[in-house]
C-alpha cells in the first residue's frame, strides 16, 4: 500500500509545484524553531483563484507506544499541555528525527518516559494527525514483554505514570477522559485486534 510521505523530505519548496488541484507559486518561512517550520504558501486554488495557504511542518515523526504489561495493564502518562492549559492521560509518546528508524525513537521515548523497556515491539499503523494544516505523521506501536528502570525524562515534562487495566483505558477513549489522538488511535487499534483475533 502506497503511504503519502507528509512531506518527510523537509522543504518541498519548489515553485510550480502541484498538489491535486492546487498549484504552489512561491513559499517562504513565517515562523521556524527547532521543532516547527510554518510555511506561507502563495497558490492558485483548484476553482483557479489565487490563494495563500499556511503549513505547519514538524522536524519529528510523532511516535506512541502501547506499553501492555503481563497483567493486560497499561502504561500512561499524565502530563502538562501547554496549548490547552491543562494535564493530559497520554500512552507515552514524542518525535523521532526524520530519517531516524521511528522504532528507535519510539523505544527512546518509552525509556525516557516510564524507565520501561520492550521485548517484542510490533507496529500498529501509521496516521495523519491534522491533515488540513500540518504534515505531522504519527507511527505506533504495540510494546510488551516489559521490564523497568529509571526514567529519564526531559525538563520540559512533568510527567505521573500510571497503570491502568487495558479496558479502562479504552473506555477512557470513548467518554473523554483521554482526548489526545494518538492515544486514542494507539488503544482503539489494539483493541481491534483483540476483537478481530489477529493482527491490522
Amino acid at each position: 500500500m502506497h503511504r503519502y510521505d507528509g512531506g518527510v523530505d523537509g522543504r518541498r519548496d519548489e515553485p510550480g509545484r502541484t498538489i491535486g488541484g492546487w498549484q504552489r507559486v512561491s513559499r517562504r518561512v513565517a515562523y521556524e524553531n527547532p521543532w516547527v517550520t510554518v510555511w506561507h504558501d502563495d497558490v492558485t486554488r483548484p476553482d483557479g483563484a489565487p490563494g495563500i495557504y499556511g503549513v505547519v511542518h514538524f522536524a519529528n515523526v510523532a511516535v506512541g507506544v502501547v506499553a501492555i504489561d503481563s497483567e493486560d495493564r497499561i502504561a500512561l502518562v499524565e502530563q502538562d499541555r501547554y496549548p490547552f492549559g491543562r494535564r493530559s492521560l497520554e500512552i507515552p509518546e514524542g518525535g523521532s528525527p526524520h530519517g531516524e528508524p521511528p522504532l528507535e525513537g519510539a523505544r527512546r521515548e518509552l525509556r525516557e518516559e516510564t524507565g520501561l523497556d520492550a521485548a517484542t515491539w510490533r507496529e500498529l499503523g501509521r496516521a495523519d494527525l491534522s491533515n488540513s494544516v500540518t504534515d505531522e505523521t504519527a507511527v505506533i506501536y504495540l510494546a510488551m514483554g516489559l521490564t523497568a528502570g529509571p526514567a529519564s525524562p526531559e525538563g520540559t515534562e512533568d510527567l505521573e505514570l500510571s497503570w491502568l487495566p487495558f479496558s479502562e483505558a479504552l473506555a477512557m477513549t470513548h467518554d473523554g477522559r483521554i482526548t489526545d489522538a494518538i492515544s486514542i488511535i494507539g488503544i482503539q487499534w489494539a483493541a481491534a485486534e483483540r476483537a478481530g483475533g489477529g493482527s491490522r
